[in-house]
């Protein structure tokens, strides 16, 4: 349950880019596009950083896992439209699940004196719960919208929404943070 909300915070979202899109996921990612987008639209209305983050390649240590021998279409890494991408959105790009790993994002939420993110995107328990145990480390306030998120698998999902994420933050829905959001002054 989300008990308050910064002002400002920073929306975080995470991999919402057509290439991650295209893959099987666990449940339809029209929702988690809606709501994100809600998200965005309210955060923007208040001036408040829209962080997009997009994954461009993988870590390069070794694991089990096959990797693409071909590589990834050109447009692979661009953001969804329906996220409406504007001129002041902060872009990071990544090479690793979590989107602090190797970025300007933590320099940049601290230029902004951020001291809280909201999180959405996928995969749940790849990038979006990398960047919150990273954030969380870092000493930010963490929110976790659950209604903005899908993995690559449901198991996954309900692991870190119910297991992990409690850990890191608070959890909560997009209406939970449109409540919040209303509640606090707007910056000045």
């Amino acid at each position: 349950m989300i008990s308050t909300l910064e002002s400002p915070s920073a929306l975080i979202v995470i991999d919402l880019q057509k290439g991650v899109l295209s893959l099987p996921l666990a449940s339809p990612t029209e929702p988690v596009l809606h709501n994100t987008r809600i998200l965005l639209d309210a955060f923007r209305r208040r001036q408040w950083p829209c962080v997009i983050v997009t994954v461009h390649g993988a870590a390069p240590g070794r694991n089990d896992l096959q990797r693409p021998s071909t590589p990834h279409p050109a447009d692979w890494a661009e953001p969804d439209s329906m996220l409406n991408v504007q001129p002041s959105d902060l872009l990071i790009h990544k090479n690793a699940w979590g989107a602090f790993s190797h970025t300007s994002l933590h320099a940049q939420l601290q230029a902004f004196k951020i001291r809280q993110i909201v999180l959405t995107g996928i995969a749940t328990s790849l990038g979006v719960e990398s960047t919150a145990r990273t954030a969380f480390e870092l000493g930010y306030h963490v929110t976790l919208v659950t209604d903005a998120m899908t993995d690559l698998n449901p198991e996954s999902h309900e692991h870190s929404c119910t297991r992990i994420f409690p850990r890191l933050g608070e959890t909560g829905t997009t209406q939970d943070v449109l409540s919040m959001l209303a509640q606090v002054a707007p910056c000045v």
